[in-house]
């Protein structure tokens, strides 16, 4: 069997594949990430992702491989990852720990080069060979960088409604859809934890009303940094962008529209990466 998960750090995707490539089972589970969370919590975790796998025995006994993506999984954080999940699952013949960034290549691009990104609450991207991230143009988080984001583009929102770029409607029907104000939101992006989440949870509000030119044009600006901070370093024109993520999945016309504008192709745009990383570990 082969057991495959995509993991942030909210909740992680699992699918059991039979040794015939039939999906056996999936399921989704507190997400693991060990840059955040201690070794005990992830292990506890671990627990019922083996009540999953052994519910599945009876429909194949073969042996089986792990294949862990996740964010928070960095290099010096793969063996130790990957000893966790050995010790919930000792039957695991193989287990191996690599980062979101390499799942979200993988389950885009498979065994083609090509670039792949992941444009969710928080921007990534790398060049891939087909097997492995060979280049990797770092985001730096929101504050420095993450052009794409949600993070960035709930954060350009609120500069330009509050900045009076957008109309005084448009600001009147946020303030009441939402319940927010600028004191209110000041609060929780300078005074509260998890700010790109905050300013992230505006993308909803942002595509109900990318009709609007003004909220359209700054959506495939947001796009347009994206591809000139991140993309175009990698020189690399004739391969195709790839994206994984809810802000690339929810925001395609206008992803399209910057690409065109910035002189780039894109590729597959997932919503989440499990169905191409299933696809990535059930060819060989």
């Amino acid at each position: 069997m082969i057991l495959i998960a995509d993991s942030g750090s909210t909740k992680a995707d699992w699918c059991v594949l039979s040794t015939s490539d039939s999906v056996l089972s999936t399921f989704t589970t507190q997400g693991l990430n060990p840059y955040h969370q201690s070794s005990d919590l992830i292990s506890a975790s671990l627990g019922e992702v083996r009540a999953r796998v052994e519910a599945c025995r009876p429909y194949d006994s073969g042996d089986l491989r792990v294949f862990f993506y996740g964010s928070g999984v960095r290099p010096e954080q793969e063996v130790p990852m990957a000893t966790l999940i050995r010790q919930s699952l000792p039957e695991a013949v193989s287990v191996e720990a690599h980062s979101d960034m390499l799942g979200a290549a993988r389950a885009l691009c498979g065994r083609k080069s090509g670039i792949a990104s992941i444009l969710g609450t928080g921007a990534n991207s790398c060049l891939y060979d087909g097997g492995q991230i060979v280049q990797n143009t770092p985001a730096l988080g929101y504050i420095i960088g993450d052009e794409g984001s949600g993070a960035v583009l709930g954060k350009r929102f609120i500069h330009d409604l509050y900045g009076g770029r957008l109309s005084d409607g448009l600001k009147a029907d946020f303030e009441t859809e939402t319940g927010l104000s600028l004191p209110v939101i000041i609060d929780r992006v300078y005074r509260q934890p998890l700010a790109n989440r905050f300013l992230g949870s505006f993308s909803e509000y942002i595509h109900n009303h990318v009709h609007m030119p003004a909220v359209h044009n700054l959506v495939v600006d947001n796009f347009c940094a994206f591809l000139t901070c991140h993309i175009a370093p990698y020189g690399r024109r004739e391969l195709p962008v790839s994206c994984v993520g809810s802000i690339a999945w929810y925001f395609q016309d206008e992803l399209r529209e910057a690409a065109r504008i910035e002189g780039f192709k894109l590729g597959t745009i997932l919503q989440s990466p499990i169905q191409g990383l299933v696809k990535y570990h059930s060819s060989k």
